[in-house]
């Protein structure tokens, strides 16, 4: 059975410009998972699992609405509300697994077609560390060579270190041999704020799956030790702290009724 799903290993990079200059750079692992193939990968895969434990795992109810199975569901009501055809839809899911467990996922990537492959929209889901999530539904026009641009406004207070009145600007090489997730943050002064993930693709297998766990041992664990770290680093520049603006709800959406190019500030 030829499958869409894979891995695509490679390296998180953030740069921020001001008040004060600072710089990561992580290696991680991203799965890319179609979700009409989790049937499949659950039953062929002795190390990945879905909805159950394993050394790899993932279940549905850490993203969307957290219904148990009901994740591509939710999917379509989003894009149904924002008025975007869910006829024949298939989803390709970007985001970090459960490893032994565990995971967390500061933003899970969902890449939504059609028919005749084209997309129809992307999903941008964000989590912070207070167990909140917003998801940002934007649809899709036509790929510029594979690369697609999409900007809103930020909804969900994500770290201490960064103020709430605040625009994403996404740029996204779409996935093939290669991935990547470009995200710039600007408030009324300008961009202050660069992350991006870029990673390689890997058919995904058993052995591929050895081999990450061999390579990147632990890191589910390791990318929220990295976040608390990275954020006494910051605390000890004396970067301002923002005060958690609690979101209204736990789960929530934002729907883009437009595409927006980004733009230069």
């Amino acid at each position: 059975m030829s499958m869409t799903s894979s891995i695509y290993a490679g390296t998180v990079v953030h740069t921020r410009l001001r008040p004060k200059r600072h710089n990561l750079r992580y290696s991680v692992f991203s799965l890319l998972l179609d979700l009409d193939e989790l049937t499949a990968l659950d039953k062929t895969l002795r190390l990945f699992g879905v909805n159950r434990r394993g050394l790899f795992s993932f279940w549905e109810k850490d993203h969307g609405d957290g219904t148990p199975g009901g994740l591509k569901s939710w999917i379509a009501d989003q894009l149904s509300r924002a008025g975007i055809a869910t006829s024949e839809l298939r989803v390709s899911v970007l985001c970090y697994p459960r490893i032994l467990g565990y995971v967390f996922n500061p933003i899970t990537v969902y890449f939504c077609h059609g028919r005749e492959n084209e997309l129809r929209a992307v999903i941008y889901e964000v989590c912070n560390t207070f167990h909140e999530r917003h998801a940002y539904i934007i649809p899709a026009d036509a790929a510029d060579e594979g690369e697609i641009s999409h900007s809103c406004s930020k909804d969900l207070y994500v770290s201490p270190f960064v103020p709430m009145d605040c625009r994403y600007d996404f740029k996204v090489r779409m996935p093939k041999d290669h991935v990547r997730i470009a995200i710039r943050e600007s408030d009324a002064d300008g961009m202050f704020l660069y992350a991006m993930f870029q990673g390689k693709r890997t058919p995904l297998t058993d052995r591929s799956l050895a081999t990450a766990f061999l390579r990147y041992p632990l890191m589910t664990l390791k990318v929220t030790a990295a976040i608390h770290w990275e954020a006494l680093r910051l605390w000890l520049k004396r970067v301002p702290v923002h005060r958690h603006a609690h979101a209204a709800s736990r789960r929530a959406t934002t729907i883009v009724t437009h595409n927006p190019r980004t733009e230069t500030r």
